[in-house]
């Protein structure tokens, strides 16, 4: 009450006054400091950077920052004054849902706080990252998988959309040829990873969670699936492109050239498993859908062919045939 004082005592309408424009003058947070947002201004226009990676950056590097929502209202409130920061992202304000309250639907979770600092260090292969790409109207998906040190790709079609069972067969089945190079994989917190605990147990590695809205740690499968959006437009249908597509894609991404690899090729330095691991996987693991498959191919590529070869004239006897 001290502070809201006047010079004749104490009066509520007058402290009223004096604590709203106490609350105008000093309401910004204080470490909203001018060199805070001269540094969010600087990775906006410079280095595109979202606001999650702003702030998380920041505190990887230990250096004072706002949350990531502040500075998505900072934006705001430029874009309001006719400033333009809000076009240096990549999704340029467009309104998202916020999630409500803080439930998770993943059980079990094992946050990346606990990932063993040698993955940071890229400095052995077998670290990955893993990521869900979606179709037009939320229909269809394609799972990616990207070694960290190496940045080799895989990728495949889910027949079954984002469902968490069927993710986590196709990404065991994916990486099994593999495992010798498969320690961790990192996750962001999507509702298709609920079955980590399968994957990480047939594939004997660890399954690691990133913070909420922390795209930047996983930069490198960020950076993959925007290789691919060069191949699979973002907003067209998945049905347009069939699991041929994708390999090729696949294919072509692995052979590219990359200057962190000193313009080598993630094909080249991925060790690949042995093909003898691979068919007893499948023979074990599959032994069902195999059968199904062979018998499909048998009945479409090996059933009696028609006759082709004209018929002999009837007047014409064959020797040994009556």
């Amino acid at each position: 009450m001290k502070r809201n004082r006047g010079k004749h005592g104490y009066h509520p309408t007058l402290a009223h006054q004096m604590a709203e424009e106490r609350k105008e003058r000093f309401g910004r947070p204080r470490k909203f400091t001018d060199t805070v947002r001269q540094r969010i201004i600087k990775d906006l226009s410079n280095e595109q950077y979202s606001p999650e990676q702003i702030a998380g950056l920041a505190r990887r590097e230990g250096r004072p920052m706002i949350s990531h929502t502040r500075i998505y209202q900072f934006i705001r409130e430029d874009k309001a004054n006719g400033v333009k920061l809000y076009t240096h992202l990549r999704h340029r304000l467009k309104h998202r849902k916020r999630p409500v309250g803080g439930f998770s639907p993943i059980k079990d979770k094992v946050s990346i706080e606990k990932r063993p600092p040698v993955v940071d260090e890229r400095s052995r292969i077998g670290d990955w990252e893993i990521d869900t790409i979606i179709g037009k109207d939320g229909k269809g998906a394609i799972v990616t998988l990207t070694e960290r040190k190496t940045g080799f790709l895989l990728m495949e079609k889910l027949t079954g959309g984002k469902n968490a069972v069927g993710l986590a067969k196709t990404v065991i089945r994916m990486l099994f040829p593999y495992k010798k190079w498969v320690h961790t994989i990192t996750a962001d917190n999507g509702t298709e990873f609920a079955e980590h605990k399968l994957i990480a147990k047939k594939l004997e590695a660890g399954f690691f969670f990133c913070h909420p809205y922390s795209s930047w740690e996983r930069g490198l499968n960020e950076y993959t699936n925007g290789l691919i959006r060069q191949y699979i437009r973002k907003g067209t249908s998945l049905d347009e492109y069939d699991e041929c597509y994708i390999k090729k894609v696949q294919h072509k991404i692995n052979k590219r050239p990359r200057e962190k690899l000193d313009f080598d090729c993630p094909k080249r330095l991925l060790p690949v498993g042995g093909i003898e691991t691979h068919i007893h996987f499948i023979l074990s693991v599959h032994r069902a859908a195999l059968r199904a498959d062979i018998s499909a191919f048998v009945r479409r590529y090996l059933r009696p062919c028609p006759q082709i070869s004209p018929p002999l004239p009837a007047d014409i006897s064959v020797r040994g045939l009556s």
